[in-house]
Formats: structure tokens, sequence, C-alpha cells
């Protein structure tokens, strides 16, 4: 009985194509694919962002142009202004940082203020929670 290196059921052990090869190469298929899609879900991410900062842009230039003439005299008009120039500003921090950067900022700011974060989180559970029960 002779002993044939690629026949089946042989033992590769000195064979460049053996186990240890194979699973390098499926490990470096699998973190290239990984990266990939890491890559498309940081593009959408980035389109989401682009798309937010120009609704709000379009929302706070529609108010600027309302704002005058909403019922309520000045203080009306004046408070309309005031929102649509924090919509303009919350538009260009958005267009200006990404994901990451915002994440810290919101991490830094909870971190500074924990007693209104934790509000802030108890209200929008709640609202979310009254949002989904609503069938």
């Amino acid at each position: 009985m002779s002993y044939e290196p690629n026949s089946p059921g042989a033992e590769n052990f000195g064979d460049s194509t053996g186990l240890g090869d194979q699973t390098s190469k499926a490990a470096s298929e699998l973190k290239g694919k990984a990266q990939g899609l890491g890559r498309r879900a940081a593009e959408r991410a980035n389109d989401a962002r682009r798309a937010a900062a120009g609704g709000m842009d379009t929302v706070a230039n529609t108010l600027h142009e309302k704002a005058d003439s909403l019922p309520g005299g000045e203080r009306v008009s004046s408070a309309a202004h005031s929102a649509a120039d924090a919509l303009a500003s919350g538009a260009q921090y958005v267009r200006d940082n990404d994901l990451q950067d915002m994440m810290q900022d919101l991490l830094e700011v909870v971190r500074n203020n924990p007693g209104p974060a934790l509000l802030g989180a108890v209200a929008l559970g709640f609202l979310v929670g009254r949002a989904v029960s609503r069938d």
C-alpha cells in the first residue's frame, strides 16, 4: 500500500494548502466582506445625515419665510425666527460632523448633565412606547 498525499482522507500536514492556510484565507475573505459591509453602512449613514441636514435647512427656511405672517404678533415671530436659526445651526452641525463625532458629543453632554439626560431618556421612552402601543 503506497501513500498518496492528495488522496481522499490523506492528511496534508506539510502541504501548503493545509487547513491553516484555508482557515487564514477564509478569515481574510470574511474580513474583507465585513469591511465592505462597514463601508456601505457608513455611506448609507452619511447619505441619511446629509438628507437630514437638507430637511432641517428646508424647514428652517420655510419657518423664516412664514415667521412674520404668523398670528400672535412680534413675540411669536421672534420665537419662530429663533427656532429657525436653531434648526439651521443644527443642520450645519449634522452636515459638519460624522456619526462618531456626534456620539462622542452626546456622551459628553450626558456625562456633564446626567439628570436632564435621564429625564430626556424617560420622556423619549414614553413617547416611543406610546407610538408603538397605538395600533
